[in-house]
């Protein structure tokens, strides 16, 4: 992975080289940022570049024997930890039993999401960890010397996964490593990691991919015109995932818009037809049918329409981005998001985005957020 092949970033990528170039390498390094920004790629792109024995100014050089290896995922002083699933007897799994489909979908999909992951394993409706037996091969490996690299790297994605066992025993490694060892753990939330953990490691934040480099990637690699590529770039905020989701299912931007207006028209019908109730919960029946990354793409683009209406509704309309059959519902619904309930019916959204993420029971979460919208759209 080069620094070359990684969207934007530029200024990290250029302090990331600085530390190298100064020999400031720190022994253990977080790197923080949101989902689909890059800051797997840029970590394995650090490594390279650490270990590369021909390195330039700006990147690796991609054609030693180390760079080769690392393009390939396969250097042997290059070691992955990532969430894995428990099989059907309990027992917990490592991540080398699943590095074979890593290495795979990782070298097609180096902005991988946490939950493109639990698919590519089959999850089903399990949640990935990175478990005690975890740390136990963690520590194995590192205790080994380095094959033939000048650092041994251990890279741990989704590193708020850990158990607080796993975390624990990995607190004196990470604090005093092994000769020549680096830790680059990569993570969304720094809520969920253990106090102890980040004061352990260097932090570096990976900022969303600014919107002028993920237009011009998504307009040269996805086959799709310029004002897509500006469209999609502006609707996923930074995420390549997203971007990527909105360019591959336009036809389901349009089923999208179907079930945003079904549900705001049936949840202001409820006040005066109780009987709409029932239309509602057949409505949240339909959404828990979908996929799971369906459904939160469809809570990203209902909060979308809550913005652009909420500009409508000031008298902002060059600031609203909507297609001819959302201006035309637009022109109706805007009055009815306004300043009074403009933050809870987001934050109403957003809820339901976290609890989808963290694969609860689909049917309940969208109809309590619709029965909430009922309430807020009357206030």
């Amino acid at each position: 992975m080069l620094f070359a092949d990684i969207i934007g970033q530029d200024a990290l990528k250029g302090k990331l080289i600085q530390t190298v170039r100064e020999n400031r390498i720190s022994h253990a390094r977080l790197f923080l940022g949101p989902e689909s920004a890059g800051s797997l790629p840029l970590a394995i792109a650090y490594a390279q570049y650490i270990n590369c024995t021909n390195r330039g100014d700006t990147d690796s050089c991609g054609k030693c024997p180390s760079c080769n290896k690392y393009n390939k995922l396969i250097h042997p002083d290059l070691h992955f930890v990532f969430p894995v699933v428990k099989g059907k007897s309990g027992k917990a799994a490592i991540s080398d039993m699943f590095i074979t489909e890593w290495r795979e979908t990782l070298l097609s999909n180096p902005y991988l999401t946490y939950n493109q992951w639990l698919d590519t394993m089959d999850a089903e409706n399990k949640q990935g960890g990175i478990f005690v037996d975890e740390s136990k091969e963690i520590l194995r490996k590192l205790s080994f010397k380095t094959y033939e690299a000048d650092y041994k790297v251990m890279i741990i994605w989704m590193a708020e996964k850990m158990n607080l066992q796993t975390a624990n025993k990995l607190l004196k490694i990470l604090e005093e490593p092994p000769e020549k060892t680096l830790f680059l753990l990569i993570a969304e939330s720094s809520d969920q990691l253990l106090p102890t953990i980040l004061s352990r490691t260097q932090l570096t934040r990976v900022p969303k991919i600014d919107k002028t480099h993920l237009t011009d990637y998504l307009e040269k690699n996805l086959s799709c015109s310029r004002q897509q590529a500006i469209n999609a770039a502006e609707l996923s905020n930074g995420n390549l995932a997203l971007a990527k989701a909105y360019l591959q299912t336009a036809e389901e931007e349009n089923l999208y818009f179907n079930l945003f207006a079904t549900m705001m028209r049936t949840c202001w019908k409820v006040w005066g037809h109780k009987q709409a109730m029932l239309d509602l919960i057949e409505w949240s029946n339909e959404m828990a049918a979908f996929t799971r990354e369906k459904q939160k793409a469809y809570l990203m683009y209902s909060l979308r329409m809550v913005r652009e209406n909420i500009v409508l509704n000031q008298q902002q309309p060059q600031l609203a981005f909507l297609t001819d059959e959302e201006s035309k519902f637009s022109a109706n619904f805007n009055p009815f998001i306004h300043p009074g309930n403009v933050a809870q019916l987001s934050e109403n959204i957003n809820k339901a985005h976290y609890h989808i993420e963290a694969n609860g029971n689909a049917k309940i979460i969208f109809l309590d957020m619709a029965c909430k919208i009922v309430v807020l759209l009357k206030h």
